[in-house]
């Protein structure tokens, strides 16, 4: 269902500033997916022009894992494009997980909150056990692009920020462009 409905949004997801970020989001995944075995605890966001990490990684570590992802996504790597740690799973699930708090306690007093509590505390389990299975299908449909296309890395760049209340921290940017 999903895919029926990505196909009749293509038109949506096509449009270059969308087809880009997607793509970019695509290759954030697949680049956290290489630098995660080595070690390094990442977090990303994408843009049309590229995307940016958070964590401490060197500059080098990030230059080849990235250009390592891109080429085994032209190579025909798509699923690198879907992580299971992505903010639409997250999403996906909270919003889930609300809905059925919201509707399960809809217009109920408190003796039939505390009659109806088993069965949405039921429901909100399963919701955590299959929201992340729906963020992954939306990603692979709507959020992230398993194909680069002639995206191309063309920099990246490196800083440290402060952050209120945690110090510093280490943010990397690659930017592309589509060829």
């Amino acid at each position: 269902m999903l895919e029926q409905l990505a196909d009749a949004s293509r038109p949506v997801l096509d449009f270059p500033y969308i087809r880009r970020t997607r793509r970019n989001h695509g290759l954030e995944h697949a680049t956290i997916t290489v630098l995660t075995p080595k070690g390094y605890r990442l977090s990303g966001r994408s843009d049309d022009s590229g995307f940016v990490l958070l964590g401490e990684v060197p500059v080098d570590a990030v230059e080849k894992a990235s250009a390592e992802a891109l080429r085994r996504m032209k190579a025909g790597e798509h699923q690198l494009a879907v992580h299971p740690n992505c903010g639409t799973n997250l999403v996906t699930t909270g919003f889930l997980a609300t809905a059925v708090a919201f509707l399960g306690m809809a217009g109920s007093n408190r003796k039939d909150a505390m009659n109806r509590f088993p069965f949405v505390s039921t429901a909100m389990m399963g919701v955590i056990l299959f929201g992340p299975l729906l963020g992954m299908n939306l990603q692979k449909h709507f959020t992230t692009e398993g194909n680069p296309g002639d995206l191309e890395i063309v920099g990246i760049t490196q800083r440290e920020v402060n952050v209120p209340l945690s110090g510093k921290m280490v943010v990397t940017r690659v930017n592309t462009r589509a060829g």
